[in-house]
């Protein structure tokens, strides 16, 4: 045992470019939010495994006590939705070999719950280094990666690709993370705003974004449907969009092009950034993202378009909704000094439509998960 207790931070992430590519094997570029949770982990001789969350609701218990048997047979499939992240990281642990005699676990977040931010793979990296640290440093980051998605896909019931995750524990501040899914490449590019006098706008809509409902996963089923019959294992080996029209299926077609589109589009904006253009350049091809995401993986909603437009008509450069949809949150490109312009803009188009203000902040890239104390 490496040491007997810490602090341990893992962050959200916004993904600049590249929705729904992760598990079609394709392309992503995220940068890590300031914003993240943090996982006071103590280790106990006991067998028992504590876990609190200070954001648990209210008509929940703050509290929840188990034991590393109780784990192994699944027992815990009661307890509130929340906890299957953190106990599934424990249980992905023992399942591969590594013994856990039992840990105190405290949670606490400052990235939005619900947002579209990647809060639960804040929370899974974050326990995840956590237990690396007490009861097995020999676990690589790689394996991390692979340990919070497996809690999230297994035991939280959520499908998601390596895009949250590997974000969570790859970005560096300053940098974007250039990430090849399939081969498991990442590069890190500089991303530096303030150089250009641009600021990157966050808008969380309040619109709550849930992907346990079934619809990621329809969209994620919708995609292995498209490649099967344009004779591909994954629709990341299709590189013209037109190829999309072989589809006979009108909506398999719309998805496969959205999924085709958009990992161009994250390729043309790493080329740009890497040869140092001005980021404003790439405002054309958020936007574009945006209208693929809504018109043909249909995974908008209602208050993430009128983000979008009102931003757009304020003067951002390029603006898009960020995460898996169905709600959540979007980001805006925006000259710095015009930041408080488009605000007022997306304030008065939403309450002339009765949607409450929505939550704003602009943010830098950060740093990865890593250890406190």
């Amino acid at each position: 045992m490496a040491s007997s207790a810490g602090r341990w931070w893992a962050p959200g992430r916004v993904n600049l470019i590249g929705e729904h590519t992760d598990y079609n094997d394709g392309f992503v570029l995220p940068l890590a939010l300031p914003l993240g949770v943090t996982c006071t982990a103590a280790a106990r001789p006991d067998g028992a495994v504590r876990v609190r969350s200070h954001q648990a609701p209210r008509d929940e218990l703050a509290e929840i006590a188990t034991t590393t048997a109780v784990l192994a047979t699944g027992g815990w499939s009661e307890l509130p939705a929340w906890t299957h992240y953190p106990l599934g990281v424990i249980r992905e642990f023992e399942r591969r070999g590594h013994e856990i005699p039992g840990v105190d676990l405290d949670l606490d977040a400052t990235v939005p719950i619900g947002a579209g931010l990647s809060s639960s793979a804040a929370l899974s990296c974050a326990v995840a280094i956590a237990v690396r640290d007490l009861f097995a440093p020999s676990v690589s980051d790689a394996e991390i990666i692979d340990i919070a998605r497996t809690a999230e896909n297994v035991y939280a019931g959520v499908p998601t690709g390596l895009l949250d995750q590997s974000a969570a524990m790859l970005c560096t501040a300053g940098h974007l993370l250039f990430l090849d899914t399939r081969t498991g490449r990442a590069e890190q590019i500089p991303f530096d705003l303030d150089a250009f006098g641009l600021s990157l706008l966050v808008l969380d809509t309040g619109s709550p974004h849930q992907l346990v409902d079934g619809a990621y996963a329809d969209r994620r089923a919708e995609c292995a449907a498209a490649a099967a019959p344009l004779g591909v294992p994954y629709l990341r080996d299709i590189t013209l969009a037109a190829e999309a029209d072989r589809l006979a299926d009108p909506v398999l077609r719309r998805r496969a092009r959205h999924v085709i589109t958009e990992n161009a589009r994250v390729l043309r904006i790493a080329e740009q950034l890497r040869t140092g253009a001005d980021p404003r350049e790439i405002g054309p091809e958020l936007t574009a993202s945006h209208a693929s995401l809504r018109d043909d993986f249909e995974v908008s909603a209602p208050p993430l378009d009128l983000a979008v437009t009102a931003s757009l008509a304020s003067g951002a450069h390029g603006a898009r909704m960020t995460g898996g949809g169905f709600g959540g949150s979007i980001i805006a490109l925006v000259d710095r000094d015009r930041t408080a312009t488009v605000l007022r803009a997306v304030r008065e188009a939403f309450a002339a439509k009765g949607f409450d203000a929505p939550r704003d902040f602009t943010v830098a890239p950060s740093a990865g998960a890593h250890r406190l104390d």
